[in-house]
């Protein structure tokens, strides 16, 4: 219905944003919240993919058109909701991805959270060779944005990237597993939150 929005971020979540458009809050919920700090009280442009089931009617953004295809082919296969699609997304990788479906490389899909051996299977065969046509030189820069500066403390942007990851489907435990590792790093919650899953993914 919404190609895209044109607002101004008023609001970051682990889960969502919130862009003002003529006094309207429309609730997005995207793969990285905080890959939009940058724009917050400026004006940006947002595409928009509205999801609608018996139970639910939610709005999703992306930043990139193509990051929106991406995940319209994803949600495309039986077993792979919003949430799962936001997941793969998130990950800052997509050469990965498409390099596993097109080598068929389940142990490497299923480590996405809700992704087991029967979707990642379902994955390959739905999607492999179907990829690359979205945009042929859009995969290997996909998530290459400018480093960020997100005004709080180390602590609080380890916080933030915490309840991200829980909120991608993480469990405690596989976030336990590389928190050591981020605490190490004087990064912004988006960089944490990329680190943090290039350690889980691997």
């Amino acid at each position: 219905m919404y190609e895209y929005i044109i607002g101004t971020v008023k609001h970051v979540s682990p889960e969502y944003i919130v862009l003002d458009n003529n006094g309207i809050g429309y609730q997005l919920y995207t793969a990285n919240p905080f890959l939009f700090s940058k724009f917050q009280n400026e004006t940006t442009q947002i595409y928009t993919y509205q999801h609608v089931r018996e139970d639910i009617l939610a709005l999703y953004g992306f930043s990139t058109l193509e990051e929106k295809l991406l995940f319209v082919k994803l949600l495309n296969v039986s077993g792979i909701g919003p949430k799962g699609a936001l997941a793969i997304l998130a990950s800052g990788a997509p050469t990965q991805v498409i390099t596993a479906i097109e080598e068929e490389d389940e142990k490497f899909l299923t480590k996405f959270p809700g992704v087991g051996k029967k979707t990642a299977r379902q994955m390959i065969l739905d999607l492999k060779g179907k990829l690359q046509d979205i945009v042929p030189d859009y995969f290997p820069s996909l998530f290459n944005h400018e480093e960020q500066s997100i005004q709080s403390t180390q602590n609080e942007a380890l916080e933030e990237a915490v309840l991200a990851l829980k909120a991608l489907g993480y469990s405690e435990r596989e976030i336990n597993k590389v928190s050591p590792s981020l605490e190490k790093e004087a990064l912004s919650t988006d960089e944490l939150i990329k680190k943090a899953l290039q350690l889980l993914l691997k």
